[in-house]
């Protein structure tokens, strides 16, 4: 007997009556995502814009930011921004990419660290180039698009078209969604940003594959049953696997969010924000009840498997 049961058995929700109420909700929100990028952009970090990222943490207890701002301002390097993070003495700097390359670049540290001298410990220094940056993003759109092509073309091979189709759709409808919650917060959008939303379309197939699989054996079984009947039928039977892995990754995302620091805050924000409250909710409320709009079960009087419909 289990102790703890977050789904009762036998649930009977009626998903599927939502979809009138889904689709045009994700369809709004998609336009509204497609909108906040176009006119108000993503904020990009180090990687994809170039510049140099210095973390420091101050010896002599808080860190004065004013201070700091006036020494880093006079020395003519553009714009410059400070930002406190984790313990009161901590302090992250961006400094805008210099004209003049890698060269320019270092030489901006160099001047940093003479601004600073020795009040301060250098915890990190990144920096990227103009040319490396540009590289960097056009790799990272490419891996991102060549991921959501595999993910058709394998489940094209492992189910139908149809289920192939409705994954992508779900699949894409995650990554827009998420950038647009990128582009309203003005988080980091860097390479732990792509890797972030790599991960959540491998979260969010991951979920939709185990629906797919009980909706197909669910095909096979009952020929005649309503197509929106048995939607919800599979949808049911694997909420409990689907909330149980919900709770746990929401649980392993809030202690990074929390405790992570601000080298992965962009990377768990961009999670939390596509697994826990994209993912789960595309795979039962898009993915699942498209299938309908696509035809999938037009033709089960044709199966060889014997009609079991109750």
């Amino acid at each position: 007997m289990r102790l703890l049961r977050i789904v009762p058995d036998d649930t009977k929700f009626d998903f599927m009556r939502f979809r009138r109420i889904s689709f045009p909700m994700s369809a709004l929100l998609s336009i509204i995502a497609i909108s906040l990028y176009f006119f108000h952009g993503l904020n990009f970090g180090i990687d994809f814009k170039g510049g140099t990222l210095i973390e420091v943490q101050s010896k002599s207890g808080a860190a004065d930011l004013a201070k700091m701002r006036a020494a880093l301002g006079a020395l003519g390097l553009g714009e410059v921004q400070l930002q406190q993070f984790g313990a009161p003495n901590d302090v992250l700097i961006r400094i805008a990419e210099q004209p003049g390359g890698e060269v320019a670049q270092q030489q901006a540290v160099t001047k940093v660290r003479g601004a600073l001298g020795n009040e301060v410990d250098y915890r990190r220094v990144e920096v990227v180039g103009p040319r490396v940056s540009g590289e960097l993003l056009s790799y990272g759109v490419i891996g991102l698009m060549l991921a959501i092509l595999a993910i058709l073309i394998y489940l094209w091979f492992r189910f139908e078209w149809q289920f192939a189709l409705g994954a992508m759709i779900a699949n894409v409808h995650d990554i827009v969604l998420t950038i647009g919650f990128m582009s309203i917060t003005q988080i980091d959008f860097d390479l732990t940003s792509i890797a972030a939303l790599l991960t959540i379309l491998g979260y969010s197939l991951n979920d939709t594959v185990v629906i797919y699989d009980r909706i197909r054996e669910m095909l096979r079984r009952y020929r005649k049953l309503p197509m929106p009947d048995l939607l919800n039928a599979s949808v049911n039977q694997t909420l409990s696997r689907s909330v149980i892995t919900h709770v746990t990754v929401s649980l392993a995302l809030l202690a990074l969010l929390l405790f992570g620091g601000q080298a992965i805050h962009s990377f768990t924000a961009t999670m939390m924000f596509g697994v826990v409250l994209v993912g789960t909710y595309t795979s039962v409320f898009i993915a699942s009840p498209i299938l309908i709009y696509l035809g999938v079960g037009t033709g089960r009087d044709s199966l060889s498997a014997p009609d079991r419909d109750k």
